[in-house]
């Protein structure tokens, strides 16, 4: 047999034994592929001048995906020579040279990788299109099914796997170049020492960690950034301590406990499971790591997510909608300009106008996290707010006499009814009526109020003072570029800075930074919950031989078939659950003080932060779950006895 053939045989052989692994590479190329794609897409840069951006942000996050699967390809290729490095000495004692052994494997490896590149590629023209209906459906723009093949895109793809391969691969290869034949007989043998060689030392440092988690954890409830950072800081101190000393820290505890020791499984389980982190601590702490960095990423992406809808919803209540900064200047020539240019439906020019106190606002600023853009309460007629609900499809209301209503934003409504006190003008006292929370656009400043206005009767809103002037319009098409520029070179012309939105303008800039920011994460996440997801499957599937001795021999001491499942159930339940638990120590207060410290509003309703956490964990554990599946029913399979 020739050396191609039989490196041939092996990539055949590998892909089986290693199918987990051949799987998530093929997925990785498809996912970069599919982003590289969208770097080189004419079509999606057009979408936007700020998709000019988005090249930059995917191809940051490639480097650390690539960076991330160089280190599981080099773990799986130092994996894998360590386990066939019996077969690799028997070559050479048949006959063939060090060096035909290390071409050998560098083959098979680079036959497996380019056949899971060229099928990432193929599968990763579908990802590109989920991604592409994706991007067109947050721009509003129908999708359709259009074939694209993008060489650049393949050519960069094609880089990032030889960056990935070829490093691994080569010093591998110096690697074999570099033994003796007994060396590489019997390296398969070879015990791998503990990070921490003595046993008093591991149980000092597993009773050391565990105070750092709890304090690392407690520091981190506190949600202030100093003791947060401490806080980071002790929980990594406390995964790698953890992991490193749980051979001896466990078996330690279940010494002075010798009743739970000889309960059930749990010898079986724990003996087994310290003898394997014994030597693979340093990776279990930093999958953990991984597993952090991923439901940050996730509940990351949500907030920001939360926060671009929440501002698109608050400024794109209007198709137009223009204020001026002072009160002596209207919007005249900005009105000329859209009656020339742009047809309208509706439209309406007003005023908002200074309350004589600022008795709401000082509230809400000493209750709330609230920022006052005006040094009083801002007051609205009554038939200029009857026009606006009108022209926005808002239920017609009534001011009975003696009244006033208020509209703010849904957050505020409890605290503002809290505090409305009566207003006398003139000699007139007009009590609170009802309170209304539909979209107004009420957000920072020139716009109809911030958070909140008084709707009064005209009469008497007329006798104070102009606070600013404001122009919304409905119109038959969205406002294109062209003519939001316009507008821009208008408010140029002044010498202060008016506030112009156009609901076209609003919905393409926070749709384009949804596709800059969160698509990114969510790469990210994906690709590192794969990667760690994988190396755990590995190390797993690696013990199956091990695992089927031991059961054969528990099988004829006496053990039935439903407990034998039971104890490889709990060993694989534990095995997995712990580089994951951790991470929710760390993941979850961070999220939580992410979400506190939001701008007011945007964590409510479907983002509250319970659903924020609740959707984050689910993704994750949906796709972790796919590995665990996988890997149990192999394990079962191949090592319970019949």
């Amino acid at each position: 047999m020739t050396l191609s053939k039989l490196s041939l045989r092996n990539a055949r052989r590998q892909t089986g034994d290693y199918l987990v692994y051949f799987v998530t590479i093929i997925m990785v190329a498809a996912l970069l592929y599919a982003f590289n794609g969208l770097i080189f897409s004419p079509e999606i840069q057009e979408l936007s001048h700020m998709m000019k951006t988005l090249p930059i942000t995917i191809a940051l996050a490639s480097i650390v995906v690539v960076c991330i699967i160089g280190w599981l390809v080099q773990y799986t290729t130092g994996f894998m020579f360590t386990k066939r490095s019996r077969e690799f000495g028997t070559y050479i004692l048949i006959g063939l040279e060090t060096r035909q052994v290390a071409r050998l494997f560098f083959l098979e490896n680079m036959i497996v990788g380019a056949l899971a590149l060229l099928l990432g590629i193929l599968s990763g023209n579908l990802v590109f299109q989920v991604l592409r209906a994706i991007l067109l459906t947050l721009f509003g723009i129908t999708y359709t099914f259009t074939f694209t093949f993008s060489l650049k895109a393949v050519g960069l793809t094609l880089f990032y796997f030889a960056c990935i391969y070829l490093l691994a691969q080569f010093r591998s290869r110096r690697k074999i170049r570099s033994m003796k034949i007994y060396d590489l007989i019997y390296y398969d043998r070879i015990n791998e020492n503990a990070a921490i060689p003595r046993s008093g030392r591991r149980k000092k440092i597993f009773s050391v960690s565990i105070v750092f988690g709890v304090a690392g954890t407690l520091l981190l409830l506190t949600r202030i950034l100093p003791a947060g950072i401490l806080g980071t800081v002790c929980i990594i101190i406390f995964l790698y301590g953890f992991f490193l000393s749980f051979s001896s820290g466990v078996p330690a505890w279940f010494d002075k406990r010798p009743g739970r020791k000889y309960q059930g499984q749990t010898l079986l389980v724990f003996r087994t499971l310290s003898a394997k982190l014994n030597t693979m601590g340093i990776v279990m702490a930093t999958i953990s790591l991984l597993f952090t960095a991923v439901l940050i990423s996730q509940g990351t992406g949500l907030i920001f997510g939360a926060i671009f809808e929440s501002r698109q919803t608050a400024e794109s209540c209007y198709d137009i909608f223009i204020g001026t900064d002072t009160p002596d200047r209207d919007c005249s020539d900005y009105i000329d300009y859209v009656e020339s240019s742009v047809p309208v439906v509706s439209a309406l020019s007003y005023s908002i106008y200074q309350g004589p106190d600022s008795h709401i606002t000082d509230y809400l600023e000493e209750n709330t996290d609230y920022y006052p853009c005006y040094s009083y309460d801002t007051w609205m007629r009554f038939s200029d707010y009857a026009a606006l609900r009108s022209m926005l499809g808002y239920p017609e209301v009534t001011l009975d006499p003696g009244k006033y209503l208020i509209h703010c934003v849904p957050y505020q409504k409890p605290t503002i009814a809290a505090c409305a006190q009566p207003i006398e003008v003139n000699g007139l006292v007009l009590h609170s009526g009802n309170i209304y929370t539909e979209n107004l656009n009420q957000k920072l400043w020139n716009t109809n109020g911030t958070d909140f206005i008084l709707i009064l009767p005209d009469d008497v809103v007329l006798s104070r003072p102009v606070s600013h002037n404001l122009y919304a319009a409905m119109t038959k098409e969205p406002v294109s570029a062209g003519q939001y520029s316009t507008l821009c070179m208008i408010r140029d012309g002044h010498e202060t800075y008016d506030t112009i939105y156009t609901a076209s303008q609003v919905k393409e800039e926070y749709a384009s930074m949804k596709a800059i920011l969160v698509l990114p994460l969510y790469y990210l996440a994906l690709v590192l919950t794969m990667t760690a997801a994988t190396i755990l499957t590995i190390q797993q599937l690696s013990e199956t031989e091990r695992y089927r001795r031991q059961f054969l021999l528990l099988k004829k001491l006496g053990m039935d078939l439903q407990e034998m499942t039971k104890a490889l159930r709990l060993q694989f339940t534990i095995y997995y659950a712990m580089p994951a638990i951790p991470p929710l120590f760390v993941s979850i207060p961070f999220l939580l003080s992410l979400c506190i410290v939001t701008e007011p509003g945007v964590t409510e309703g479907f983002y509250r932060p319970v659903n924020i956490i609740c959707m984050t964990l689910g993704l994750f554990f949906i796709i972790y779950a796919v590995y665990i599946v996988m890997a149990y029913r192999s394990l079962k399979r191949n090592v319970l006895p019949l």
